[in-house]
């Protein structure tokens, strides 16, 4: 069986083995962003994520200290009937 070289395709053939091209060159593209996206949205969330931790590490820390020099609460007294 003889294949087609180019010389012998017809220009519709062409024109379909070239949009054919673009688009997977195309789709190639958005994947890479797509991926590059992807990764930039994780780095965004660990990073929140570690400064929500601290905050939290440090409004407890913040309550300890305060609880710790906080007065001795005062008994409150019974009236006598």
């Amino acid at each position: 069986m003889v294949g087609k070289n180019d010389s012998e395709r017809s220009p519709a053939s062409i024109d379909r083995a070239r949009k054919k091209l673009l688009a997977s060159e195309e789709g190639a593209r958005t994947m890479a962003q797509f991926q590059t996206e992807a990764v930039n949205v994780r780095k965004n969330m660990e990073r929140l994520r570690a400064l929500r931790l601290a905050k939290e590490a440090q409004a407890e820390s913040d309550a300890q200290t305060a609880a710790e020099n906080a007065p001795p609460a005062k008994k409150k007294s019974r009236k006598k009937a």
